[in-house]
């Protein structure tokens, strides 16, 4: 940081005293309303203009040869303020920056009220370092509303004595117009994108309802067609809502935590109803897999498909037997996912099935045309070993 020259003292350059011992200029108060109406007007009708307009109409209300913006900064720290919105003859200086601890305008905002300064060049070297001469500068705070500070207005004479207190209080009613403004401009900009958000989440979730209601249609529909009796049906029906409503409260409870659906997680919650009473957790299932964050948009495609491998291992394959296993593991393979569901234990598979019901439509279903994806069936003799391939950019939430 550059130190400040000490060959003259503080008190010769910081002169805010003088603003009240010096002669009053006779207000325009016509004019300073016109003003209020010129940043009220550029609130609605253009908001990007307000800053630039306000600093502008300071010079001009106050008689200043130019004029500008330090915003302030705070990261990294200590921070900086830097120049926006110059008119004047500092114009060629916008986007320069000054120490948040070495500048009127850091002893602006850590006064909380007007600064006059005279030739400050004579101790912060930055200035001088810079050619800039500043007879006087006017330097008022700016806040949104009151409250949170955003840097300081200044404005710049190339006169001697040429500021006074009726300056200093035209500046500042400005300064708080303008701060009250802003504020009001970003609470409506806040409660814009509330309301976007409101209805981008409305959106989804209507969104899902209709593809939740499309697919226990397709389950109804082709469960008749498949389903040996009436019990059967509400058999199948009532596992694969299951897994929906699992899915569904795993996603619900992602967004509101702000977190994701564990691949993992999505698949034990749809596998451990069908572990057999008395058995440690999970003890039929083993997962092997990287953590894997499940998009959103995959996650009751990927229910619906773990749902009936499980159910078709309870009553064809694997599960039927105590000894029974299921490996469920996972990796990725360039851009694809591969997932692979391994039974073991079960009875011995002397061919592959001659008809391929429901669960094989659903899976073709879900897999190929909502995922994108491919699946094969391997019919060992030791079980049943089935391959899903499902591109990353479909499967897994993005980083």
């Amino acid at each position: 940081m550059t130190q400040p020259m000490l060959l003259t003292r503080r008190d010769d350059v910081f002169i805010t005293g003088e603003l009240l011992s010096r002669s009053l200029s006779q207000p325009d108060l016509a004019r300073e309303k016109l003003a209020i109406q010129d940043l009220a007007a550029s609130m609605v009708d253009d908001p990007d203009r307000v800053l630039p307009r306000f600093v502008e109409l300071a010079m001009e209300l106050t008689g200043g040869t130019s004029a500008g913006l330090s915003l302030l900064e705070e990261r990294p720290a200590p921070g900086v303020f830097r120049w926006h919105n110059v008119c004047g003859a500092l114009k060629a200086f916008e986007g320069a920056t000054t120490p948040r601890h070495h500048s009127p305008c850091g002893v602006t905002l850590d006064e909380a009220s007007p600064v006059l300064t005279r030739h400050a060049e004579r101790i912060y070297a930055w200035i001088s370092d810079a050619s800039i001469v500043v007879p006087e500068v006017l330097l008022v705070p700016l806040y949104l509303g009151g409250k949170d500070p955003l840097g300081t207005l200044w404005i710049v004479s190339d006169e001697d004595g040429h500021f006074n207190g009726a300056h200093a209080r035209c500046a500042t009613e400005l300064a708080t117009f303008v701060g009250i403004a802003l504020r009001m401009t970003r609470a409506e900009s806040q409660l814009r994108q509330a309301l976007d958000k409101q209805q981008t989440i409305a959106r989804e979730m209507s969104h899902r309802v209709k593809n939740l209601f499309a697919l226990a249609n397709s389950m109804i529909r082709f469960g008749l067609k498949s389903a040996r009796d009436k019990e059967d049906l509400a058999a199948g029906l009532s596992g694969r809502l299951h897994a929906l409503a699992s899915a569904h409260t795993l996603v619900l409870a992602s967004e509101e935590d702000s977190a994701v659906t564990d691949l993992a997680a999505l698949i034990r919650s749809i596998v451990e109803p069908h572990e057999m009473a008395g058995e440690g957790a999970l003890s039929r299932f083993s997962l092997t897999g990287p953590t894997l964050a499940c998009a959103a948009s995959a996650v009751s495609g990927m229910a619906l498909v773990f749902n009936e491998l499980a159910t078709n291992a309870t009553k064809y394959g694997a599960l039927t037997s105590e000894a029974g296993h299921v490996a469920i593991d996972w990796h990725q393979e360039g851009e694809d996912v591969v997932l692979r569901w391994t039974e073991t234990g079960g009875a011995p598979i002397e061919a592959e099935p001659a008809r391929h019901g429901f669960g094989t439509r659903l899976l073709d279903s879900t897999i190929v045309r909502q995922l994108k994806g491919t699946f094969t069936h391997d019919w060992l003799s030791g079980g049943v070993v089935v391959t899903i391939t499902i591109p990353a950019g479909i499967l897994a939430v993005q980083s």
